[in-house]
Formats: structure tokens, C-alpha cells, sequence
């Protein structure tokens, strides 16, 4: 997918050095998911995945107001957000959650505003994610007579199960301080020091081995599905396999040799 940056499109692509940013560019319906949508995030973060130059990837919302508001209900239930194409075998959101498990390099979400319903299931998506302070985060879909089924696969492998069925069931929304607590967002800073904060992430990351980073990210979600039993022998045979790569020799050289990694990503 080529970068975008024409200001009307819906959703914006931008390389900061090796940091591909996309950003959902609705900040008039509050970042609100359609299937264009959806279907630009999904290119643009396969493409990301195919570049070899990126070593991370953000996503964020535009404006200050919302980082995504969910699907867009403009049309209503019937012949929009909600309607399935019975001819196609997966729904557009399962398969961009599927990509973003599937991304070998990390995903932040840089969370500028408040997060409801399917952009929940964005942020749960991502792998690590900083939130401004007074963003608010809810699964209000019971308030129109729906439950937030398609991203309750991804919010069980984060929150406590009775505070997510408090939080499916009520509608009500939980405060930034909250989303810290129930595990949706590593840090929360006042909405001034929020660029700051992801900036600093990102360094701890882009200073890391890439070869560690997606073959971590793989294993990550691998073992998160196995059996004790079964973790414990795919990580005997994962650690001869990440010993042998160019990055970990190097690594353990310049350890040796008490200098700097020169990461070659192989």
C-alpha cells in the first residue's frame, strides 16, 4: 500500500524514520470504523509488515476527541455497520484482528481521545498503548440492543472476566485511570505529554533487536494458546532457533565485547 497522506482520506499513512504511523482520519465522526476503513488499516499494516525498513508501527486517531468511536452507526443497524455479506467467509474485522495478531513487528496505539465498542477492539489489537488522561474507554452496544461480540475474543485475553462482563453488560464507561487498572493501556499521561510518551516507547523498542521482536511476537501468541505441557516444548526448540540468528550472535558479541549491538534484523 502506497503511503497516504492526502488530507481527505479516511485513513493516513506516514513513515517517521522506521515508524510506519496510520492514522484513522474521521475526526468528524469521531474516528468511527466503516469497511473502508478497515480495509485501508489492513493494507496499510500488511504493508508495514512487508517493509523491511519499518521496525514498528502506531496507530492512532485523528482530532483530540476520539481515538476510534467504533462502528459508524450514520446508516443505521440496517445496511450498515451490522450487515454481513454472507457470500464473503470472514467479516473485514476479523481479518484485520487477525492481521495485527498476526504483525511480527509491535503496534502501539497511541489512544488521543476516547475509545468505544469496535475500537476497543482495535486497542486490544495493538500490542502495547498509551492513553491521554481524560479519554474514556466503553462497550456501550447493550445500550442499542447488541453486545460487542466480534472484539470479545480479543478483550477476554486482557481484562479480569468480571470486570468485562460488568463493563458488556452495563455499557458504562471506564476512565482512563480505569483502563490502566483493567490491563487496555500500558501508561496514561496528561494529553499534553502524550507524543512525549510515545516517542520514548518507541525508542526502548527501535533500540531492540528485530529478530527477537518477531520471533518474541510469535512465540507470544503461540504459547498464550498452548497447555503448559505443550508451551514448555515449543520454547526448547525456540531457543536453539533464536541462538542461531545473526542478530543474536551479535548480540551476545557486543555484550562480550561491552559496546552497542549493530542489529542486522537477521
Amino acid at each position: 500500500m502506497p503511503e497516504q497522506n492526502n488530507s481527505q482520506l479516511p485513513v493516513l499513512t506516514q513513515t517517521r524514520g522506521a515508524v510506519r504511523w496510520i492514522t484513522i482520519n474521521r475526526d468528524a465522526r469521531r474516528n468511527a470504523l466503516n469497511e473502508e476503513v478497515v480495509l485501508l488499516i489492513d493494507q496499510a499494516i500488511e504493508a508495514a509488515g512487508n517493509d523491511t525498513h519499518c521496525r514498528a508501527i502506531v496507530v492512532t486517531g485523528s482530532g483530540e476527541r476520539a481515538f476510534c468511536a467504533g462502528a459508524d452507526l450514520q446508516k443505521g443497524v440496517q445496511g450498515g455497520a451490522f450487515d454481513v455479506d454472507f457470500s464473503q467467509p470472514r467479516h473485514y474485522l476479523v481479518d484485520l484482528f487477525n492481521r495485527m495478531r498476526a504483525c511480527r513487528l509491535p503496534i502501539i496505539a497511541r489512544v488521543n481521545g476516547h475509545v468505544m465498542a469496535g475500537g476497543i477492539g482495535v486497542l486490544c489489537s495493538c500490542d502495547m498503548a498509551i492513553a491521554c488522561d481524560d479519554a474514556l474507554f466503553g462497550t456501550p452496544e447493550s445500550k442499542i440492543g447488541m453486545v460487542p461480540m466480534m472484539i470479545l475474543p480479543s478483550m477476554l485475553r486482557i481484562i479480569p472476566e468480571r470486570k468485562l462482563l460488568e463493563m458488556c453488560i452495563t455499557g458504562e464507561p471506564y476512565n482512563a485511570a480505569e483502563a490502566l487498572q483493567l490491563g487496555l493501556v500500558n501508561y496514561v499521561v496528561p494529553r499534553a505529554g502524550l507524543d512525549d510518551k510515545v516517542d520514548w516507547l518507541l525508542a526502548r523498542v527501535l533500540d531492540k533487536s528485530p529478530t527477537a521482536i518477531r520471533i518474541g511476537k510469535q512465540a507470544f501468541h503461540a504459547m498464550r494458546d498452548m497447555s503448559v505441557e505443550s508451551s514448555l516444548e515449543y520454547a526448547q526448540v525456540m531457543v536453539p532457533t533464536m541462538a542461531s540468528t545473526q542478530d543474536a550472535k551479535e548480540g551476545i558479541t557486543a555484550f562480550q565485547e561491552k559496546r552497542k549491538p549493530v542489529w542486522t534484523g537477521k
